[in-house]
């Protein structure tokens, strides 16, 4: 079978497009949203199967993956970020597929943790993970710089688990890896938690209830349409609202501030001050407008939504030996043009059809 491979771009040469000086002010898309979150793919392989992002009838034996040479190097990648956190980046995510497949990723976290803003401050490094691998390697990555970590875990009862990432790994696994990275120095880790009706939505309480004083954070997950092969339909979406109430009924909860502009997760905090949670609502609560996010993917293409169908291939232009300036310049100009709000456009017309899947960019 052969692999997925996301569009290229309306603009496959950069150079094409129209590129406006920097600005002395942030740079800014056409809505005039400023570019501060990187997210960057460091692989397109994952050792789960989770039928919302890598269906095992799709991604099997013969599912053709990226060749090492089509991988952006750690040297590019950090170029990139370099050059994102010079046009405003702040935080920068690593994402996979399964980011600890990638062999040696603390050597890319070694040099993405030396980045700083213009302001002197080092970035906001972050990865997310399945969890299933930190018992391996969470004190590296704690010695290469990663500061903080999230966890993807769908289910505590093992065979909703199971059934959920279709690949036999258990909860306990995943749960050793979080003890381990706490171990190692993670001192507040968030867990992501994708709810889909029918399958996984009786674990809500008792997902709560486990991390609730627990100094985690755990975040509820609207399940979204992305890429092509997860048969999404809105039918299986439980929205945020359905379970803040019934977490409300059981726990009883109260609102908090967004920490800063363009926060995705709305933040609610548990009355008796064990802690807070948090809902991320891209299907029924879209929050397109305060979009900050960039995506590189696996293979080196910058994404400006993650529900695109197209990126803009940077690979080729750091392999043709362009220099730094030129490469500013051209991830400025593709900012400037992109205004991208897929999630509001679901709710009102039929959206663009073809996407590039999540393992591409992830999520």
């Amino acid at each position: 079978m052969k692999r997925i491979i996301p569009l290229v771009s309306a603009y496959p040469r950069p150079d094409i497009l129209p590129f406006n000086h920097l600005p002395s002010m942030p740079l800014a898309d056409r809505l005039g949203r400023p570019l501060r979150d990187l997210r960057i793919s460091v692989t397109d392989r994952c050792n789960f199967r989770c039928r919302y992002c890598m269906p095992k009838e799709i991604f099997n034996n013969e599912y053709q993956y990226l060749k090492k040479n089509e991988l952006l190097s750690f040297e590019e990648i950090s170029r990139v970020a370099r050059i994102a956190v010079s046009l405003g980046v702040e935080k920068i995510r690593l994402t996979g597929g399964e980011p600890l497949l990638r062999k040696n990723l603390p050597a890319l976290i070694h040099s993405l943790a030396q980045l700083s803003r213009p302001c002197g401050q080092l970035i906001d490094l972050t990865m997310t993970t399945n969890g299933s691998l930190l018992t391996q390697y969470a004190p590296a990555l704690v010695d290469a710089g990663l500061k903080r970590l999230t966890i993807s875990l769908d289910a505590l009862d093992d065979n909703i688990f199971q059934q959920m990432n279709d690949a036999g790994v258990r909860v306990d696994q995943v749960l050793h890896g979080l003890e381990a990275a706490v171990s190692a120095g993670f001192k507040s880790v968030k867990i992501n938690m994708v709810v889909r009706r029918g399958l996984n939505e009786r674990q809500i309480v008792p997902m709560a209830r486990y991390f609730k004083g627990s100094g985690h954070i755990l975040r509820f997950i609207e399940y979204m349409d992305v890429g092509n092969t997860n048969a999404w339909r809105r039918e299986e979406v439980v929205p945020s609202s359905t379970v803040l109430a019934i977490l409300q009924q059981e726990f009883g909860l109260s609102a908090l501030q967004p920490q800063y502009p363009g926060e995705v997760a709305e933040r609610w905090s548990y009355n008796d001050g064990s802690g807070e949670i948090g809902f991320i609502s891209s299907v029924t609560q879209a929050f397109c407008r305060d979009c900050t996010r960039a995506r590189l993917s696996t293979d080196g293409k910058l994404y400006l939504c993650l529900f695109a169908g197209s990126g803009h291939d940077l690979r080729y232009w750091l392999r043709q030996g362009n220099d730094d300036q030129t490469l500013t310049q051209k991830m400025a100009s593709i900012w400037q043009q992109r205004q991208d709000r897929y999630s509001e456009l679901r709710a009102q017309e039929n959206p663009a059809s073809e996407k590039v899947e999540m393992s591409f960019i992830g999520g």
